[in-house]
Formats: C-alpha cells, sequence, structure tokens
C-alpha cells in the first residue's frame, strides 16, 4: 500500500494510529508532502524524532519543504535508488527517506515527479528570533532547469507531481497567515510550478505547505488527511 499526506511538523500521532488500523509493513509507503519536520534541527533533537519513527512498520517517503535542511546539506546522508529515482537515507534509519528534487519515480505503474521546496513567509520572524531557516528552501535555478529538461524529453507529459507548494494560480488566499505583507513573500517557486503546470499533461497534482485539505482541478491540497495513493 501507498499512503500520501501533508506537512506533519514532527506530530505523526495520526501515522501511529494509520499502521495501528492498518497493520502496515514496511514495504507499505507514506508519501510527506514535505515539512515533515525530520530535518528541522539538525541537531540530537532530529535523532529523537527517527528513533521513533525507525519502529514504525512503514516506510516515509519524504518531500523536501520549507521549515527543515534538504537532506543532500546533511553529512550523514547517503543516496540509493527507490522505485526508479534517487533518494537520500540514513543507514540508522532506513524507513526514513527524502526524495531528490528533479527526479522521476514509479509508484504503482505511475511515473511520478518530485519538485520540494518553498519559501517561508515568516522567513524575517524566524530569523529575528533565533528559530531555524535553511537558504536550501527553495529550488534552486539549476532544479529548474532539470525539471523543465527532464519534461520537455517526455514531451511534456507526466502522470503525476508532487510538490510542497503549489502553482501560483492555485494560491489557497484563505489560508494566507494574518500580519504577513504579501508584497513581500517570494513566489518565484509558485511562478515556476505555474510555468510548469500550463506547459505539461498530467493527471494528478499533490502538494502541502498550506496547511489545508481541498481540490482544485486535478490539484489535491493535502494536510490531515491520509489518502491511498492511486
Amino acid at each position: 500500500m501507498i499512503y500520501i499526506t501533508g506537512d506533519k511538523h514532527t506530530d505523526f500521532r495520526n501515522i501511529f494510529y494509520l499502521c495501528y488500523k492498518n497493520k502496515t509493513k514496511t514495504n507499505d509507503i507514506l508519501i510527506v508532502l514535505g515539512d515533515s519536520g525530520i530535518n528541522y534541527y539538525s541537531d540530537d533533537k532530529d535523532y529523537l524524532l527517527k528513533d521513533t519513527l525507525k519502529d514504525y512498520p512503514l516506510t516515509f517517503f519524504c518531500i523536501h519543504g520549507n521549515h527543515e535542511e534538504k537532506a543532500e546539506n546533511i553529512k550523514t546522508y547517503k543516496t540509493k535508488k527507490f522505485h526508479n529515482g534517487l533518494v537520500y537515507y540514513e543507514e540508522k534509519y532506513p524507513n526514513i527517506l527524502f526524495a531528490k528534487d528533479g527526479e522521476i519515480y514509479n509508484f504503482n505503474n505511475h511515473k511520478v515527479l518530485v519538485i520540494g521546496g518553498a519559501y517561508s513567509v515568516d522567513k524575517y520572524y524566524r530569523l529575528e528570533y533565533g528559530y531555524n531557516w535553511y537558504e536550501s528552501e527553495q529550488p534552486t535555478d539549476e532544479i529548474k532547469k532539470k525539471v523543465k529538461n527532464l519534461l520537455e524529453s517526455m514531451n511534456n507529459k507526466i502522470d503525476i507531481i508532487l510538490s510542497h507548494t503549489c502553482p501560483y494560480k492555485y494560491l489557497p488566499r484563505e489560508m494566507f497567515l494574518e500580519g504577513i505583507d504579501q508584497s513581500t513573500v517570494d513566489n518565484s517557486t509558485e511562478y515556476f510550478l505555474d510555468e510548469i503546470e500550463n506547459n505539461t499533461t498530467y493527471n494528478k497534482w499533490y502538494c502541502g505547505h498550506y496547511h489545508t485539505d481541498k481540490k482544485i482541478d486535478k490539484l489535491i491540497f493535502m494536510y490531515h488527511n491520509i489518502e491511498e495513493f492511486k
């Protein structure tokens, strides 16, 4: 079985219940659409969470969010192939995997493209008060170019796209945080995803980031909900 859900921010209690209710096994997969919280601290606090999650009968497949360091920037991570694409993992925690941006994975015979990252609207608050903020939070120009070239090589057709944030046209403005001056928000990732969405034929697009559960056209926002990935 493959499941999919939104941002966890270190709170995996409903996932524990999922494992108990469905009697999951380690070869079952849970896709987390960014901000899992697993690499938020980059210190021993992260390992307390990892030590808990390693005992879950489930494999975590995490997209890069904006409130966590990228696994590729943490020296303890290695790479391996997983469902035809590269993932980052630590030997001590073999059931916790991080997707590589711009990779295509094969899940249930679907070609699945991953594009992680987003801008933190609370960036300056975090910097001012000493909360973690990571410069790697948004996809680089190199990753954007890789994604475009990859899609062009596939005639701009893909089955499913997984991202942390959403294309600009689908921004759920009702979820915007009060007190944030939207003119200060960097929407470059959303504009990039808009370009991808406009030029790509796809069946489904899943994203997280906005802490809402809803569907617009073929795009599905996920937060609390856990769905079977089909």
